[in-house]
């Protein structure tokens, strides 16, 4: 499981250079507010910090389904210009009747949101199933949908988007024997984007009265440019979608104390492995998302998308101290997923992670053949070659693989696939978050640098067909060219033979956090669970350490791929300061040369 650092303001602090940071969960496990509650921000791509403007308009009077809110608090409309003969984005909020306009030079800076509800539960208590009513596309009717892209295009705009989603999750954590919490929110509003030009304007609102549309549909047109007072016309026709995931036994039908229990089934699991394991933290989370997107170009999509997840860590105490464990599940699919998925067997792996260590020696230094366990190192390709695949960053600049499509970057051993459409995957998705739907990308062909992702309005200007990675956090974020699920391709060699053809080397069997310069593919990783590699055999294990190379190079150097891929856990991807739900793999493989960190003479 990989998610964003929460430190990483630290890391842009002097640094220019476009830095992507990834964070383990394995220091603690994080709120499972599910997946995209807070993230760290990063710089964007030309190194420079966002300016926001934060606005708020009016009170909103609705709550979740339709009802009156408990606590009534300020909806928050934020109107968006993005120039890009300017060095900065431009953030402009009108309204009539603004209330407080608040600056930030570091980050979206958002009042306690109006729009997510918070309450504890008392754990034991059984609760009759309850539906997700009142969706977006019900709340929405095509008509209304129609009159506020006209009124976007009305006011200005040569393109015009909707967005809306309403998502409901649950989180539940156990420390040291004590279920600490068990909560559960809703999300519901809507996004706003107009493009006039180079120029994009966006606003959102959880107001979705027509009313409420509009008047984010304005502002959002004000923001792009002033209105031509010409006519404009859209009509919409429902897209076909093909369903890539299905879900038997939806998680918001199923009692919170079903849920809690299978906290404490790991709970005791980890602590059977033995005196030594004093701490077991287990988190468990659900979400149930419903979007719908429409355009100016007639498109009109949607989805509902379902995810579990389960993160474990345990904490060994020792002679040498203590070590840690970390274990996670997740995928796009209900509830049944705890029907196939042994959550004691997790359990169990992340307390003999953390004991195994307790016997660790030094891991040495220098440059070495390293060896990665299938599944585990997929994170190190997403962030060493993967962001430098987007067309945002590769448009800016900021990527080693710009203007390199038809050239040899990897060795001819490797093709690299972005695929969205992986039924059950952590970053599986029907469509879009631009409504376009998901596909298999292949990013690098036998070593052959073959294509770029994109989101729609590069493929756009680009007059090409949209790849499906135009992805955003929630309904208060613009979309932006983002991976899905990202993986090598598995090879032709049993993963014991790659073991036996190694004289000397590191098996990791569990990549960390790390960061990646993504203009000069430069990364440091962490080693969390790694083991000496003697004379073609497996012996001791190691102790943490730092795993440093370069993406393009460590590419070009790995000279053999076993054939028992996988993919790996739930990762949480940040970018520009959104978080979005990703998956990586990849097959046994050895890199012929990257630099371990260690401490041993």
């Amino acid at each position: 499981m990989f998610d964003v650092d929460h430190h990483a303001d630290e890391l842009a602090d002097g640094d220019e250079s476009p830095v992507i940071r990834c964070g383990h969960g394995e220091h603690q496990p994080a709120p499972l507010d599910l997946l995209q509650e807070r993230f760290s921000h990063h710089r964007r791509a030309d190194g420079r910090r966002l300016q926001v403007i934060d606005a708020d308009l009016h009170v909103d009077r609705r709550g979740a389904g339709g009802e009156r809110r408990r606590h009534s608090a300020a909806t928050r409309l934020l109107a968006q210009r993005h120039d890009p003969r300017r060095p900065e984005h431009l953030y402009r909020a009108r309204a009539k009747g603004a209330r407080r306009v608040r600056f930030a030079n570091r980050q979206l800076c958002f009042a306690p949101q109006a729009r997510r509800h918070r309450h504890a539960v008392n754990a034991n208590a059984r609760r009759p199933p309850t539906s997700l009513t009142g969706s977006v596309a019900e709340v929405i009717d095509q008509d209304v949908l129609q009159r506020v892209l006209t009124a976007a295009l009305r006011s200005g705009g040569e393109f015009a988007e909707v967005y809306a989603e309403d998502k409901r999750s649950t989180s539940a954590a156990l420390d040291d024997g004590r279920v600490e919490q068990v909560t559960s929110g809703r999300d519901r509003g809507a996004g706003i984007r107009v493009v006039a030009g180079e120029t994009t304007g966006f606003a959102h609102t959880s107001d979705l009265t027509e009313s409420g549309l509009r008047s984010a549909a304005e502002a959002a047109a004000a923001a792009a440019r002033r209105g031509d007072g010409g006519t404009h016309t859209v009509a919409l026709t429902r897209n076909d979608v093909t369903r890539r995931n299905s879900v038997d036994v939806y998680p918001d039908e199923v009692a919170k104390v079903d849920k809690v229990a299978l906290l404490r089934r790991v709970d005791d699991a980890a602590r059977s492995a033995g005196p030594a394991i004093v701490q077991v933290s287990a988190g468990y989370g659900d979400s149930r998302k419903r979007i719908l997107v429409a355009n100016s170009d007639g498109l009109l999509a949607d989805d509902e998308i379902v995810r579990c997840l389960m993160r474990i860590s345990v904490v060994a105490d020792g002679d040498t101290g203590m070590q840690t464990g970390f274990q996670s599940m997740g995928h796009t699919v209900g509830f049944e997923i705890f029907d196939t998925v042994d959550v004691e067997e997790l359990a169990r792996d992340a307390a003999r992670q953390a004991l195994t260590k307790l016997n660790a020696r030094p891991a040495p230094s220098g440059s070495m053949p390293v060896v990665i366990k299938q599944g585990t190192g997929g994170v190190l390709f997403h962030e060493a070659c993967g962001h430098g695949l987007e067309a945002d960053l590769v448009g800016k600049g900021a990527s080693v693989y710009r203007g390199k499509t038809g050239e040899l970057v990897a060795s001819p051993l490797v093709t690299v696939v972005d695929d969205g459409t992986m039924a059950g995957e952590w970053g599986t998705l029907s469509i879009d978050d631009e409504g376009h739907g998901t596909q298999r990308n292949v990013l690098i062909q036998d070593g052959v640098l073959t294509d770029y992702m994109y989101d729609f309005l590069r493929s756009r200007k680009e007059a090409r067909v949209p790849s499906g990675n135009g992805r955003r956090q929630s309904y208060m974020h613009l979309p932006m060219v983002r991976m899905t699920n990202t993986f090598v391709t598995e090879g032709d060699t049993a993963p014991d033979e790659i073991i036996r053809s190694t004289d000397h080397g590191v098996y990791i069997a569990r990549l960390g956090g790390g960061q990646v310069n993504t203009a000069s593919g430069d990364f440091v990783f962490g080693m969390t669970e790694a083991y000496l590699i003697e004379k073609g055999e497996i012996t001791e294990p190691l102790r943490e350490a730092n795993l440093i190379g370069n993406g393009p190079q460590a590419l070009r150097d790995i000279d053999v791929i076993g054939d028992d891929f996988a993919m790996g856990g739930p990762g949480t991807c940040g970018k520009d300061g959104q978080g979005v739900p990703v998956g990586t793999g990849q097959p046994t493989l050895r890199v012929a040369a990257l630099t371990i960190g260690g401490t041993a003479a």
